[in-house]
Parts: C-alpha cells; structure tokens; sequence
C-alpha cells in the first residue's frame, strides 16, 4: 500500500460516520508543516497569514507552537475581530476603505494596541483621520515596500502590483510624513516577494519555463535584498524605534529569513499544503487540508460523477487554480466539463471501485480559500475525528 493510498484508508476511517461534502485537516501534517516552517526560518519567527487559515482554532494551535509569532490579517473587519477574540498582535496586510472599521479602531484602546494598519499612500491617512470621529487613540501603521523585479530601465517588471513606494527615499520621505502627523505611530515595514515566494520553480513537464522561473528569481532574491537593505537603513534613520521588517512568504522562507534586515517572516500556506506548492524544489510539505466529494453516479466504465466540487482559486484563470482529485490516485477530470458547480465526473480506472456514498478526496489550489466553502473542518489525528471546529464562514464571516 503507497502513503497516500494509507491516507485514504484513514480518512475514510476516520470519516465514515460523517456524510460528505466535508472538510478534514490532518493534524499530524499540520503539525509537521509547521515544524518545517520552523526550521526554515532559522530562528527568525513566523507571522502566520490568517488568510491561508481561516479557521481560529487552528490559528490558536500555530500560535501556540515555539517559532510562531502574531498574524498577518486581510481585511480590517477580520483584524477587529481576531482583536476582540483575544489575538493580541494583529498585521493588516492589506489597505483598507473600511471607514466603520477605523472609527471603532480609533476609539478602542484594547483594539488599538493590537492591530497594525497598511498604508502606502497619504490619502489613506486622509481616510484615516476622516474617519476617526471622536476617536483619538494612537493608530499603528505598516510601509509597504513593493518588491517588484524591474529590468530594461523599468519597461519590464516581474511580481505584483501593490505599494507605489518603492526606492529608499520614496519610504524615508513617506515615513517622516507620517512620524510628523499626530494620531499614527509607524511601527513597521512590510514587503511581500510574490514572485519570488508564490510562483513554483518546478513545474512537471515545463523544464524551459521552470528554469527561467528559477534564474528571474535568483536575479530578484539578489535585487531585493540589497534594495531592502537600503529601504530599512532609511526608514530607520527616520523611525529609530520600528518594531519589525516583514517579508516573506512560504515559498521564500529561507531566502527571506537570510537577510539581515528582515526581522520576521510571514507564512501560513505552508501550513496546510495545497496543490500550488507542489512545484517548488526549496520544500516540500505534507497536504494536511482536504476535502471530500461523495460519488453520486457511475456513468459507465471507468466513469464516476461526484456532487459539486468546482471550487476554483483566486489569480489568473488557468488549470492549475483548480481543485485536483487526489483519493484514491489516479482519477481526472473530464476535459469538456472539469470541476463543476453541482457535478463532477472523474475519469480513470480507479472509478470502477468506487460505489455510490464513496468519498473521493480533492486537494484545493489554494489554501485558506477552501474554508470559505465549508463551515466546519474535521480534524483527525491517526484515524479518528478528534475535534470538529468552526471555519470563519461557520463562525458567520466571510470578511472579503
């Protein structure tokens, strides 16, 4: 029996009491993903990215391991939220218009000290302070590098599109405007290397594009950090006492974690595994999140449909933001339907063993977007449903 076919045996175990459509995290993967993510931050500690997540009782358990320290939010609502629930050292990674959601900010001691706003823009001061109301506590803000690799004096650029503040003096002059400016505290700088930490450098059957992939990063890692480097010297220069230099992400935790300007790294992808991070030849990990689809037809031979499953990921469309069969190995979509939104059928030998009520078991593109599908995630330790926890969506959020 291979390890995935014992994967399934135990997931069908430890499920067969429950009906699917269901979600599991395997703890004992999970577990083990964060013990990786540990060791490849090499001491510098983790900021976990509640997005990749979104499930509090999972955050509770990362957060309690040695190595891990806060999170990385996505929305303003969320990060009240996690504020409220007791989360005590909340990153906004992501600007704001939540104008509500900064009133109640401004006006709550409690939630002022924990939660750290994004900006890169004085207009989203303006914001700020426009929707203040009577609220006067101290908001803490974050600078956004943007990491972009820029070549051929700027006609070409690799990575996201995301802070406009991008060279040293850019950061230092944003950094002395908000220093000067009464209500904020600058705390931080933050800077995401998509490129580098999201995009696989190994794909199965594209060698061409898999190297080039590797040397653009390469160069990149190289610019970055030289140029990062730079933008903390100036920024410090400014604001001496910053508490933290974030980078990072888990494909680029080691690369990251190596600069010394970087004080921590941000992960949270790394912790459940999905799909997009089976090409990279930094790490490997253990899928730890799945879900189950149950077989509703057999169509004929070698056929099965299962009920629902066509749960694409967020990015440009393509094949790879799509779920893929993964128990028991060897099925494939149908080519004219692939995943769909109320059927699937699935294509493959194994098919023929399968029968009505069968769990076919699916790994998603992405990780944190999974649990905005389901409203509970089954955790099973060995073979056996240990606890059974509310996602964000069970908890009746879905923030974004």
């Amino acid at each position: 029996m291979t390890a995935r076919a014992a994967d399934r045996a135990r997931y069908d175990r430890a499920t067969a009491h429950l009906d699917a459509p269901l979600a599991i995290v395997d703890l004992d993967a999970f577990d083990a993903n964060a013990d990786d993510l540990r060791r490849r931050a090499a001491g510098k500690p983790i900021r976990v990215a509640s997005k990749s997540v979104r499930c509090r009782a999972l955050l509770e358990r990362v957060l309690a391991r040695d190595g891990f320290a806060g999170l990385m939010s996505f929305t303003l609502a969320e990060s009240l939220w996690l504020a409220r629930s007791g989360f005590d050292d909340v990153l906004l990674a992501y600007p704001s218009a939540d104008r509500a959601g900064y009133a109640e900010l401004a006006s709550d001691p409690k939630l002022a000290a924990a939660v750290t706003v994004m900006v890169d823009d004085v207009a989203q001061l303006d914001l700020i302070d426009a929707a203040r109301g009577d609220g006067r506590e101290v908001v803490r803000v974050c600078l956004e590098l943007d990491t972009a690799l820029q070549m051929l004096g700027g006609r070409v650029r690799i990575g996201a599109l995301r802070s406009p503040l991008r060279s040293p003096a850019q950061l230092a002059e944003f950094a002395r405007t908000v220093t000067r400016r009464q209500g904020f505290k600058l705390v931080g700088i933050m800077a995401y290397e998509g490129h580098i930490a999201g995009v696989g450098d190994s794909v199965a059957g594209r060698p061409f594009r898999s190297r080039a992939v590797r040397l653009m990063q390469a160069t990149a890692r190289r610019e970055l950090a030289e140029r990062r480097a730079a933008v903390v010297r100036a920024v410090r220069a400014v604001a001496p006492d910053l508490e933290f230099v974030n980078g990072g992400g888990t494909g680029s935790v080691e690369s990251t974690v190596a600069e010394d300007a970087v004080t921590e790294v941000a992960a949270g992808s790394g912790l459940y595994v999905p799909r997009l991070f089976d090409n990279y030849t930094s790490f490997s990990g253990r899928p730890a999140a799945l879900f189950a689809q149950p077989v509703v037809r057999r169509p004929g031979v070698g056929v099965v449909t299962v009920l629902g499953g066509g749960y694409p990921a967020s990015g440009a469309p393509g094949v790879d933001r799509l779920p893929v069969p993964y128990l028991p190995e060897g099925l494939r979509y149908d080519p004219q339907e692939g995943p769909g939104e109320v059927q699937t059928p699935l294509l493959g030998a194994p098919a023929d063993d399968l029968l009505i009520g069968d769990k076919v078991w699916f790994r998603h593109a992405k990780a944190g977007e999974l649990c905005e599908r389901f409203d509970q995630l089954h955790l099973i330790e060995g073979d056996t449903v240990t606890e059974t926890v509310p996602t964000y969506r069970g908890e009746g959020h879905t923030f974004l």
